[in-house]
């Protein structure tokens, strides 16, 4: 069994300097030891739930720093940027404890195989019953590349998710398959109807927005009502994103990153027809998870949003007006030097980050 020391005391603790005119805050490390936790999410006031990309889910406790390990979990695909991906509990979590999984599922004939899975699941105790796989989508490759996935929800009923490109460029501009987009469902699971392709046999009608090359953040602004979306570009070119209902971001087509193997452009960098994003990133920062602050501990963060940085290694603090402009830019953490994975906030607004090195920590005033 993987060994992990789970600190009985703030182990690791670090005074900042503010950013965005915040007062100075401290980093705690407050678990360390684990696998690569890629999702967490808050089902009490000190209980977060957590998933490793190898496949396992916990349940962390605040109060003594302990972790109970989660039963009830499918078979995943732990090859590559593959395995089990987010998790965030449902709008009506306290009515009916529903958590909300993706992963990549191994296809039954085909071992080799993956698709990215939305799943939900009861959450009892150290249990999760009547797991559910919603949808199993039509993404399924031999690459281990570009998965996805990240989870969000709005105020109207519906469950957003999205899906990488596999691997496999061409897929950004085919839309018969469900790679390299964004899927929008009603909670349960069923096609909601108003969905922009519902009908047109050139796309399936579970997509919301096409053209994403690797979608690792995805929120929900309910106060704006935009759905923000953060994405791996190629060497250079990571995206944020405005998702909007039936549009098209342009993957391969359009991008501001090049080619790997030299200096060579992909695609050009703006096209009719094709969504312009928000904000781009040259160098890379490779982004993974986005949250909007709304917390009340650090009160000039509120609105903003954050994104974790894998290449670069720091905590990304976007700013926004009160319109949804990116107005400004701030790097946080830098001389941490750690890949930051997810992030989550709890109801006293402090902050909480994974990174691949197996921690979690905490950010607070």
């Amino acid at each position: 069994m993987r060994r992990f020391n789970l600190a009985l005391s703030l182990v690791f603790c670090i005074l900042l300097p503010s950013a965005h005119a915040q007062t100075d805050f401290k980093l705690d490390t407050l678990a360390e030891g684990l696998g690569v936790v890629w999702g967490m999410t808050f089902i009490s006031n000190n209980e977060l739930v957590f998933t490793e990309r190898s496949g396992r889910a916990g349940v962390f406790n605040l109060n003594n720093k302990k972790i109970r390990w989660l039963s009830g979990l499918p078979k995943v695909h732990a090859q590559g940027q593959g395995g089990l991906l987010d998790v965030q509990t449902g709008p009506n979590f306290d009515q009916d404890s529903w958590l909300y999984f993706t992963y990549s599922r191994p296809l039954a004939d085909k071992a080799d195989e993956a698709s990215t899975t939305l799943a939900r699941a009861k959450f009892k105790g150290s249990e999760l019953t009547d797991w559910q796989d919603l949808l199993i989508t039509q993404s399924a490759s031999q690459s281990t590349q570009h998965f996805g996935s990240r989870i969000a929800f709005d105020n109207q009923g519906h469950v957003f998710f999205g899906i990488g490109d596999r691997g496999q460029r061409d897929n950004g501009q085919i839309f018969t398959n469900h790679a390299a987009s964004i899927i929008r469902l009603k909670l349960d699971g069923s096609l909601s109807k108003d969905n922009p392709f519902v009908g047109n046999p050139n796309y399936l009608d579970e997509i919301w927005s096409v053209g994403h090359r690797n979608p690792q953040g995805l929120v929900y602004d309910s106060k704006r009502d935009i759905l923000w979306e953060i994405e791996h570009g190629p060497r250079g070119g990571d995206e944020l994103n405005i998702v909007h209902k039936g549009q098209n971001y342009g993957w391969p087509e359009v991008s501001q990153g090049k080619e790997y193997w030299g200096p060579v452009a992909v695609g050009v960098r703006q096209k009719p027809g094709m969504i312009d994003p928000v904000k781009v990133y040259i160098p890379s920062i490779a982004p993974s998870s986005l949250m909007l602050y709304q917390g009340d501990a650090f009160p000039s963060w509120r609105g903003q949003l954050f994104a974790g940085a894998l290449v670069l290694r720091h905590l990304n603090l976007i700013e926004l007006n009160e319109a949804g402009d990116v107005i400004g830019e701030k790097r946080l953490l830098e001389d941490l030097n750690e890949r930051i994975r997810a992030l989550t906030q709890d109801t006293n607004g402090y902050i909480y980050l994974s990174t691949d090195s197996g921690k979690i920590m905490r950010l607070r005033p």
